[in-house]
């Protein structure tokens, strides 16, 4: 079997902080909360977890802090087998993100960026070397998304995916530079709609329980269901689905089968609590779709 290309993921490196709560609380309320729980997260991380359990090798890039939190993310890697030599450590607390996640698995989060901040472009220079694929966030400032592309779009044969989330107004600035483009049905209408996102590059548009589109210029939509599930907790679910999508790229997997794969990896993350599940893997995304289901 020929070995993957690398995948290198440059972006965020967050803490989530869980509170399951039954209900949001009024202005001024003070509510009980159900669970709390703390597990290694930020989009960055989430996909690059997800990628190298899905069988690519990855290479992480980010920022983290001199703390206790850190230790947790570094460790997440270590234990998921992503390459770190490029996750620096800088003078500013590790990012964090507080979850509060609902009964029916919704969530609502805010994301204290710390660390992630003083990401520079320079740090992600070196780590590009050798990638097949390059996959970015918007949980970092824009200018190091902007300037990886940049660089990786000058490279011949390697992808370049970017993942608009959190959504910004520099995202249509980059187009150029992306030969893939996953938005949500937020992400999608903030930044104009699909048609139109769709005449500048190949637009994945999720849907979460109505699934997803692929938009080709030259070729038919593809339509993919959702993987039918039982959600325990969506955070994360996205970011599965990116990780899934680039291991299938780097594996050689056209589109079409690489979406499936990210389908498959964003039902396994939903269906347990935490962003990065240990039962997330190469082997359960293969079962996943090789039983009676929409995906297959």
């Amino acid at each position: 079997m020929t070995r993957p290309g690398a995948v290198c993921v440059v972006g965020s490196l967050n803490v989530d902080r869980f509170i399951g709560l039954a209900r949001l609380p009024e202005p001024g309320e003070t509510l009980l909360g159900e669970s709390l729980g703390t597990f290694p997260g930020g989009k960055g991380l989430n996909q690059a977890v997800a990628a190298a359990r899905c069988g690519a090798p990855v290479r992480m890039v980010g920022a983290v802090g001199d703390d206790a939190d850190a230790a947790l993310l570094r460790e997440a890697m270590r234990s998921a087998g992503v390459d770190a030599e490029h996750v620096v450590t800088v003078d500013a607390p590790t990012g964090v993100a507080h979850v509060t996640l609902l009964p029916g698995a919704e969530n609502s989060i805010i994301v204290v960026p710390g660390a992630n901040v003083a990401l520079a472009p320079d740090d992600a220079v070196a780590p590009l070397e050798g990638a097949a694929v390059v996959l970015v966030q918007l949980e970092v400032d824009p200018g190091v998304v902007r300037s990886t592309l940049a660089t990786a779009a000058r490279t011949p044969g390697v992808v370049t995916v970017l993942n608009a989330a959190p959504v910004h107004a520099d995202v249509c600035a980059m187009l150029d530079d992306v030969d893939i483009l996953v938005v949500n049905e937020t992400e999608a209408a903030a930044l104009g709609g699909v048609e139109a996102l769709a005449e500048r590059t190949t637009v994945i548009h999720t849907r979460g329980a109505a699934g997803l589109t692929v938009h080709r210029r030259g070729h038919a939509r593809c339509e993919v269901p959702a993987v039918a599930v039982d959600a325990v907790d969506t955070t994360g679910a996205g970011d599965a689905f990116c990780g899934g999508l680039v291991a299938g790229i780097a594996r050689g997997l056209s589109l079409d089968e690489a979406v499936r794969e990210g389908a498959a990896a964003g039902a396994i993350v939903a269906s347990h609590r935490g962003a990065q599940p240990d039962a997330l893997s190469r082997e359960m995304v293969r079962r996943l779709r090789q039983s009676p289901s929409p995906a297959n």
